[in-house]
């Protein structure tokens, strides 16, 4: 992607099911459950760069022993400096005690980190908040092993400000009003609560106090206590949690907008926020791993035991979509296919866009996660060819010569790696005050691979702020001579702000945005943009309910072709010699291309949240306003 836009977080949970002794017997290491989740967490390594965090819990431990680890990193490589942490603790230890080598009892006993119940979390530090203390996971301590809550997810809620007031009129006073923090405090006040009736109700029977402590945790419900701690959860969030005595959970938002998978075996339960992680890891089929409903969670017990349970009825389905355009990993079987296929269906409009000449005509992407869609289109490209190669034969017939034949098989797309990423520098493009023109060296052109007064077919994932596309890859493009340049994203105009968990928070951003008001500009229709403003403004103090999305009266005006050509008009660099064309996805090809994804609110401004509508009229507002911040 040539505009880089972040995603949140992912998490994977591994409850290991059998004693550490056996996975020393049978893998050669009772370090097995962390060594799988470093592969986890490296597998979801594209899902969050800027930290991450490990935490682990030690079952049947007794009083006065360490039963629960953590730590977390910002270091550059975040999950590299973690596992270098905990194998530094390993090493010391077997260094002082070579007799643990052997003895998996003595490991538990001393080592932190080994443990049976494992939780990873990756993230990205969106929105600039990237120190430690915004790293998951986040732990909550308390001298009742119970009543410990260890909390990660992949999530943004929409509604902060009603969660934490609902914690304040609970009796609480929360340290800060972050999500993360009012979320984990509400799981908390009703863990807390159950674990209070069920220790009264276990004393009535006449067991004293550490005979309640197995008791409470055989009979402790986390489905109840989820469903009343999400009950007035807004937003998407697949939530992971362990607590001190060895439950653990994974739930996930009643719309699905946040992606989670499941395995289980008799060795093994593991959530991830991936599937292809899981298949890796744990060198299992596809068809073995499992996608958790939507408003259900994983429940896995201190014994073992697992189910899921229905905590929030489920909405109507809106999996986000960005998720399988860009953000999750090519190498699950459904997305890539899906990939390929947003590629082919934006083939008839490049057709058109280059006038049928295929001849004349060089095919390309930005690198490297649009050459799956990439690789749809060509082969949607060699179909048409096929197709006319078949018609010019039949019409021919059996006069055809052996010259004839050759010239009409040797057309075929032609294709090239045009630009090269150059992924060093990126790294060091940070100031705005030199940004500019380290933006136009980070990528490369292969010379050469233009023929002058071609076109050139450009495909990239999608086209958010146009940033890298206006101060870089055109002008590159550019030196190669071709007489029409066409972008070609593989996702539909982005035109309004995403509340559940990726930076794309600000409307004045997005280069459809910019478009659409150039095009009001244009037609001398400012009137409307301030009437949406009022209309925004006149609803902050409805209800979530009865809000309306003010916002997508902004682009009504105009059809999605217009506003793509101004986007190409507002993207062209002054001193550019070559016609640009920017082509984008159509709503219904997404549609068609991702069938069971289709949360497409950034796209359409269908919010699949009350909260969503709240947020987008805020963005709005904030834009008018000059507010150079987000809506929630």
């Amino acid at each position: 992607m040539s505009d880089a836009i972040k995603h949140e977080c992912g998490i994977s949970v591994i409850r290991l099911l059998k004693p550490l002794s056996y996975y020393k017997e049978k893998y050669g290491t009772a370090f097995y459950g962390v060594n799988k989740m470093y592969l986890m967490m490296e597998k979801q390594h594209n899902r969050g760069q800027d930290g991450a965090g490990f935490a682990s819990i030690k079952l049947d431990m007794d009083p006065g022993e360490r039963y629960m680890s953590r730590v977390r990193s910002i270091q550059q490589q975040p999950i590299q400096d973690i596992f270098d942490q905990i194998n530094d603790r390993i090493n010391s230890a077997f260094k002082e005690h070579p007799e643990y080598q052997e003895d998996v009892a003595a490991q538990k006993k001393n080592i932190p980190y080994i443990g049976e119940v494992l939780l990873g979390h990756v993230r990205y530090g969106t929105f600039g908040k990237n120190s430690i203390e915004n790293v998951h996971p986040f732990l909550r301590q308390n001298n009742w092993m119970h009543r410990n809550l260890i909390v990660a997810g992949n999530f943004n809620m929409t509604n902060v400000d009603e969660l934490f007031d609902n914690l304040v009129q609970l009796g609480q006073h929360p340290k800060e009003m972050a999500d993360t923090v009012t979320v984990m405090e509400k799981i908390g006040h009703f863990l807390d609560d159950a674990v209070a009736k069920l220790y009264k109700q276990i004393k009535k029977e006449g067991f004293n106090k550490m005979e309640a402590s197995p008791l409470i945790a055989k009979r402790l419900k986390l489905n109840k206590i989820l469903r009343r701690a999400a009950k007035n959860w807004d937003g998407g969030y697949t939530m992971a949690g362990m607590l001190g005595h060895g439950d653990a959970f994974v739930l996930r938002d009643p719309s699905g907008i946040r992606p989670a998978y499941y395995y289980k075996d008799d060795e093994v339960v593991v959530v991830a926020s991936e599937r292809p992680a899981i298949q890796t890891v744990f060198n299992v089929p596809f068809e073995k791993v499992k996608e958790l409903d939507p408003g259900h969670a994983m429940i896995i017990k201190k014994d073992g035991s697992s189910s899921i349970n229905e905590i929030l009825k489920p909405k109507e389905r809106k999996a986000c979509s960005f998720e399988r355009i860009y953000f999750s990993r090519g190498s699950d079987k459904e997305i890539y296919q899906e990939r390929k296929k947003l590629g082919k269906l934006l083939f008839p409009q490049i057709l058109k866009a280059i006038n049928h000449d295929i001849k004349n005509t060089v095919f390309s992407y930005i690198p490297n996660t649009a050459e799956t869609s990439f690789f749809g289109m060509v082969k949607e490209a060699q179909n048409y060819l096929n197709k006319k190669k078949e018609e010019q034969i039949l019409s021919i017939g059996t006069k055809i010569t052996s010259e004839e034949l050759h010239e009409i098989l040797a057309v075929r797309p032609r294709i090239e790696k045009v630009a090269i990423k150059d992924a060093k520098l990126r790294t060091f493009i940070t100031q705005d005050s030199s940004r500019d023109d380290l933006v136009a060296h980070v990528y490369d052109i292969s010379y050469g691979s233009v023929k002058k007064n071609d076109n050139l077919v450009i495909i990239d994932d999608s086209i958010v702020r146009g940033t890298t596309l206006k101060k870089s890859i055109l002008r590159i493009l550019d030196r190669l001579s071709p007489k029409k340049i066409i972008v070609v994203s593989s996702a539909p105009q982005i035109r309004y702000p995403d509340c559940y968990g990726i930076d794309m928070a600000k409307l004045e951003d997005f280069v459809a945005f910019k478009a659409a008001l150039a095009l009001h500009e244009d037609h001398n229709t400012m009137d409307q943009v301030t009437a949406i403003y009022n209309k925004c403004l006149a609803q902050l103090n409805v209800k979530d309910d009865d809000i309306v999305n003010y916002v997508k009266d902004f682009y009504a005006p105009f059809t999605a072709q217009q506003i793509s050509d101004k986007i190409g008009e507002l993207l062209s660099p002054i001193d550019i010699k070559a016609e640009v064309k920017i082509i984008y996805q159509t709503i219904e090809s997404l549609h068609e291309a991702c069938p069971k994804n289709l949360g497409d609110w950034y796209f359409t401004g269908n919010y699949p949240t009350k909260g969503g509508n709240r947020v987008v009229n805020k963005a709005f507002i904030n834009f008018y306003q000059g507010k150079n911040e987000r809506a929630y």
